[in-house]
């Protein structure tokens, strides 16, 4: 497997290709999704990739945030300065980024990003039919899972192998930009789960993982499937870095890792521990754990000091083949060659006879293998020597220093990726048609109202009798699809094809994996919001994917939402409690019973009281925001969009019929303030680090 670490900053850099990296993952100044990382201005991103590729180590820029419409030009400008470096891949979250690169850059490799969340066969397999060339799969599957989508789809597969958990599926989270206009989705995660959040008989931190470590069980990964072991960690110290990675490079090469390392390595950072809860399916109380003073206290001076000798010298993995000539009255010449047939030849002084000790082979070929400093070994060696000629020890350390440093300087020597300057074209701006309203429920009883709404989705596992009854109503009934569909896949499509079969012809996919399987299913597909468009070339990438229309990211403002062009329909969340984390690990089922098979919505209650309910959907829970969205009193400042959607989750009969009342009338108060919250569609969430 590729070893592949983390690269924060150029210390964590030199750590990682030292320790006896594959390959390394970094950002550079902007855009980025641990925009708190040091990260890598122009000048460092070339040093480092010459560095890195001088030393066989590929290069993967993450350039991995979701973009604004005027940021686009200064992404792509960054996407072809990184061409003429060249990386050796691109890491990408936006869709509209990789539809704009695959036109200007189709010799780029892109790998889609964990932010991504593809979790099914479909997911990867809409990837890979896309262009893309790898995937770096949601940490939330189990092995049979990774298993189940490396059989399916021939896409390259990178995993998670070790650091810490996100409490939700990435790219699904809206905790940090909610609450604090700190969108995760642009690298600026807070992280407020790891705050005390409480649950039912939980442990009082019960939105706080422990750290994925499963470093002594690489090779159960790559039998599943995986070609990349994957370090989390741009925001950690070069100790950590080093650690990780060297223990991954013992497993990654069938060693044993030495126990002192890993004792090393969970001293340098941990969360009360490891877990590989995930991958082996066993999810639960024991995943759970903080931060406490003990794992802060065991990163010693004495165990960073040791972990600093993991890279204090250059990691020696690449077979040089040395030509030496040594003739009677002609200069001396050595040629140091790599196996991808780079050369650097040096000469050196016309050799005297000996007087009394003459240069023999052994004595030869001893002082060439001295390339300690170095990320060279000797390997073949072609000595022709005349005898009875003295050589100088320090002419033939010469020779080898000049000749490595040439054959190393050369390395870093790769021809560019062409960049076509193919024109973007501009959209148009979006002339939205008649405002209509849609509504999406957790029951398939609805009131009686929502027969005046474009569409109603409920649950995709809704009665296939239910769904006719209802199309039978005069209700515009669709179906919901779950956004976490983790091992699900089969019973999904069952559960399409049973709708299908009953009459439904809309749904709803917040997800590439719900799409591509809507669409195998013969479907109209309208996007969600958990797609998270927020440009105009994102919006006209899920066009072409073929799906009807699409909301756009509540994260958006109203204004920039506004300001997305294009044909394609577009709609906004208008009211409803935001879904701020999609949790595989149920943080409601935290107690020592585990699920208690909630009837109604359990609650987590942070450290000031309030209350945010928890709702089970497919394979996932979803932790709802304390306060409903809500948008009545100001449907006049929403302009370019053609369709609302009402959210309800737990909202009581009487008032969902209420509601819907008061968004047909177009003539809602707004409710108490202390009752609701705008989101982010007036204050946005922070552009850059500095703003945060």
């Amino acid at each position: 497997m590729e070893v592949l670490a983390p690269a924060g900053s150029p210390e964590s850099l030199r750590a990682a290709v030292r320790a006896g990296a594959d390959a390394v993952y970094l950002g550079a100044d902007r855009f980025s999704a641990r925009a708190g990382a040091k990260n890598f201005s122009r000048g460092e991103l070339r040093r480092a990739v010459e560095c890195c590729h001088a030393r066989d180590v590929k290069v993967y820029l993450a350039l991995n945030t979701l973009l604004l419409e005027e940021e686009l030009p200064a992404a792509l400008e960054l996407a072809r300065f990184a061409c003429s470096l060249p990386v050796d891949a691109l890491l990408v979250q936006d869709m509209g980024l990789a539809a704009l690169l695959f036109r200007h850059a189709p010799g780029l490799r892109l790998h889609a990003s964990t932010q991504t969340g593809v979790h099914t066969p479909a997911g990867a397999k809409a990837l890979y039919g896309l262009g893309f060339r790898r995937v770096v799969l949601a940490r939330e599957l189990s092995l049979g899972e990774i298993a189940e989508i490396r059989r399916a789809c021939p896409i390259e597969l990178e995993v998670f192998v070790h650091g810490a958990l996100c409490m939700s599926v990435s790219g699904q989270c809206y905790f940090s930009s909610v609450l604090g206009s700190r969108s995760g989705n642009r690298g600026m995660c807070a992280q407020p789960c790891r705050l005390p959040f409480s649950a039912p008989g939980g442990t009082g931190h019960d939105l706080s993982l422990k750290d994925l470590s499963m470093i002594p069980r690489l090779s159960e990964l790559a039998e599943a499937g995986a070609v990349s072991a994957k370090i989390e960690g741009r925001l950690k110290r070069p100790e950590y870095v080093a650690a990780a990675t060297a223990a991954c490079r013992f497993a990654a090469d069938g060693k044993a890792i030495p126990p002192g390392l890993l004792k090393d390595l969970g001293a340098v950072f941990s969360r009360s521990g490891f877990t590989t809860g995930y991958p082996d399916g066993r999810r639960g109380r024991e995943m759970f754990g903080v931060r406490s003073k003990e794992d802060v206290t065991a990163a010693t001076k004495t165990v960073l000091s040791g972990l600093r000798t993991l890279y204090s010298k250059e990691f020696m993995k690449i077979p040089v083949d040395f030509t030496v000539k040594i003739k009677y009255n002609k200069p001396m010449q050595l040629k140091a060659a790599d196996r991808s047939g780079t050369e650097a030849i040096v000469s050196g002084a016309v050799p005297q006879r000996a007087e009394h000790h003459a240069l023999d082979p052994e004595r030869c070929g001893a002082q060439l293998k001295k390339t300690g400093g170095t990320p060279f070994f000797a390997d073949r060696m072609d000595l022709d020597l005349d005898e009875g000629l003295a050589v100088p020890v320090s002419e033939l350390n010469r020779m080898r220093r000049e000749a490595l440093e040439q054959l190393l300087e050369r390395r870093t020597r790769r021809p560019e990726i062409s960049w076509s300057e193919c024109a973007d074209t501009v959209p148009a701006p979006h002339r939205a048609g008649p405002f209509r309203l849609r509504a999406r429920f957790m029951r398939a009883d609805l009131p009686q109202n929502a027969k005046k709404l474009e569409l109603c989705y409920v649950p995709y596992q809704t009665d296939s009798h239910r769904l006719a009854a209802l199309l039978g109503e005069g209700f515009p009934a669709a179906v919901e699809l779950p956004r976490g569909m983790f091992g699900m896949e089969p019973a999904v499509r069952r559960s399409l094809e049973n709708a299908k079969a009953a009459g439904i012809r809309d749904v709803w996919a917040g997800t590439l994996d719900g799409i591509r399987l809507a669409l195998d299913c013969g479907m109209k597909v309208h996007g969600g919001f958990s797609l998270n468009i927020t440009n105009s070339a994102a919006l006209e990438f899920y066009r072409s994917l073929g799906i009807a229309d699409s909301e756009l990211s509540f994260e958006l403002t109203l204004r920039e939402a506004a300001g997305i062009g294009g044909e394609m329909p577009r709609g906004l969340l208008l009211y409803g409690r935001l879904p701020l984390m999609l949790c595989r690990n149920c943080p409601a089922a935290n107690s020592p019973r585990g699920c208690l098979t909630c009837k109604t919505a359990p609650e987590l209650t942070d450290r000031r009281g309030v209350k945010f309910p928890v709702q089970c959907y497919g394979a996932c829970s979803e932790v709802l925001n304390s306060v409903p969205l809500s948008l009545a009193g100001r449907m006049r400042d929403i302009n370019g969009i053609d369709f609302g959607l009402l959210r309800f989750s737990t909202e009581s009969p009487r008032e969902t019929e209420q509601i819907i009342d008061e968004f047909i009338k177009g003539a809602g108060s707004s409710p108490e303030p202390n009752s609701f919250t705008r989101g982010l569609y007036y204050r946005g969430f922070a552009s850059r680090q500095e703003d945060a």
